[in-house]
């Protein structure tokens, strides 16, 4: 996709673009770097969760074969200037070391949170994959492959072309085989809609034509989590994962989202934004839940997938730790993203796995066994914020990630209702204070739903908000009454 917003990316160290030179080459560099796969390219885009900031990204997997050196999301693919006159290229940036804590945040900072006026919307649409003659099978590699054809990425087929989908949608797969339609940021919501719906349409046609068929629950209901692209990467993740405990499996190979993605707005509404995304997560979380069977039983959680999401590993998933209210959500943001422990250390040969702990700003300060490692470079820094899954992420936009994936007719009615409640200040302000009651209950909602009354009166009180504005994205009268009256049957009657 292209980015949200047209701003070029400061030089590592500083928050304005080309005030100064991008830090020096790192000693002794990283290791040779391998042939990029690009998982879900678009025409023209960068890969997967290495994609600019600014243009909406997918979930756990990133291009998972990109090497040390690749260049950093966010940058142009041209070239960026330096105070000289000069010009670096993206992967000479890519490749400078980082000098110390307060450039790496600077960095950050910067490349996760472009100003402007709220415009673009942007959706990522998972579904699980499913046999449709016996659900509990697995489809194979091969056979997913034949299905997607061109659009297959190489992680899946080596040499698969990732071809966009019609509409200019990427089309990636998760870990265990979920397909994601990632659509191109629009300016128009009914131009969304109208692209997302029909890519999704070829999507499904393809897999018919192998007998397969997309879910309709946002965590598998019958088949335990079983991997199916093999890589680096996600072989890493996966053991890691696994010393916590199972959900970061079940998160990786069985669950499905709805994301949306929406521009961070201007420097003076960002703190504004950036709390109201989050105070809407645990009604809408508890609003679209659909992920209560897990391996053909009752899991006791309106939504086993974001139960499974906050259970993987904490210090990446914790929506406290730079969400909310808070002044300054890029400094905050930035000092989270430095603080939070490697999930995987790319190299040119061997496992990818990192040290249990070791933090990225112990990594700028040779902590540990770090100390014998090159220093990081910004490319390493830009794959390191590939690996938060937060329910709000910035890449540029923000990335809203908390809301279940939804049947395959109904996704609209999330995607519809955060931008119609993102859609002004005055809205933002309003939402904000119709979630107060309910901010931060995460997990409330995820075991809960809406049989809590405190969040099923946010919900309602919401989803009356959303609904009063649909009108103002421009969607046609039919759809709206279609949405309004979707999202009323989920409200049902108050609890108690």
């Amino acid at each position: 996709m292209t980015a949200m917003h047209g701003s070029v990316t400061p030089t590592p160290g500083t928050t304005t673009p080309g005030t100064t030179t991008p830090g020096t080459p790192a000693s002794g560099g990283s290791p040779p770097p391998e042939t990029p796969t690009h998982e879900g390219a678009a025409s023209g885009a960068t890969t997967r969760d290495e994609r600019a900031p600014g243009r909406p990204g997918p979930d756990v997997p990133a291009p998972d074969t990109a090497a040390p050196g690749t260049p950093a999301p966010g940058i142009p693919a041209a070239e960026i200037p330096a105070p000289d006159g000069t010009r670096e290229t993206a992967a000479e940036v890519a490749a400078c070391a980082i000098a110390d804590r307060a450039q790496g945040e600077a960095y950050v900072a910067s490349v996760c949170f472009k100003h402007g006026p709220p415009r673009l919307t942007g959706a990522e649409l998972e579904f699980l994959v499913h046999d449709a003659a016996d659900p509990r099978r697995t489809p194979d590699r091969d056979r997913l492959g034949r299905a997607l054809g061109r659009h297959a990425p190489a992680t899946l087929a080596p040499g698969g072309r990732a071809a966009p989908l019609p509409s200019g949608s990427a089309l990636t797969l998760e870990p265990g085989g979920q397909v994601e339609i990632s659509t191109r940021p629009h300016a128009s919501i009914p131009a969304l809609v109208s692209d997302a719906g029909a890519d999704l349409t070829h999507v499904t046609e393809l897999l018919a034509g192998e007998g397969l068929v997309l879910g309709e629950q946002a965590i598998d209901p019958l088949r335990p989590p079983r991997r199916l692209l093999e890589t680096e990467r996600y072989a890493a993740m996966q053991r890691r994962f696994a010393t916590i405990g199972p959900a970061g499996a079940t998160m990786m190979c069985s669950t499905a989202a709805v994301q949306v993605c929406v521009d961070a707005g201007e420097p003076d509404t960002l703190p504004s934004r950036w709390a109201a995304v989050h105070a809407l997560g645990p009604v809408l979380l508890a609003l679209f839940a659909n992920s209560r069977t897990h391996l053909g039983r009752d899991s006791g959680h309106a939504s086993a997938r974001w139960r499974a999401v906050m259970e993987t590993e904490p210090a990446r998933t914790d929506p406290a730790a730079a969400g909310g209210a808070v002044n300054d959500p890029p400094a905050r943001w930035a000092s989270r993203v430095l603080d939070t422990p490697l999930m995987v250390r790319r190299r040119a040969a061997g496992a990818w796995d990192a040290p249990d702990r070791l933090t990225f700003a112990d990594w700028i300060a040779r902590r540990g066994v770090a100390r014998h490692w090159p220093p990081p470079t910004f490319g390493d820094l830009d794959y390191h914020l590939t690996t938060l899954f937060t329910p709000v992420r910035p890449r540029g936009h923000l990335e809203v990630r908390y809301v279940d994936a939804q049947p395959a007719g109904r996704w609209v009615d999330p995607v519809a209702l955060v931008a119609a409640l993102l859609r002004g200040p005055a809205v933002v302000d309003r939402v904000r204070e119709v979630c107060a009651a309910t901010e931060g209950r995460w997990a409330d909602a995820a075991r809960l739903g809406l049989a809590d009354p405190a969040l099923h009166r946010g919900a309602r009180a919401v989803a009356e908000l959303g609904c009063d504005g649909l009108a103002d994205l421009g969607l046609p009268p039919a759809l709206i009454d279609e949405i309004t009256a979707a999202v009323d049957v989920r409200l049902g009657p108050h609890p108690g």
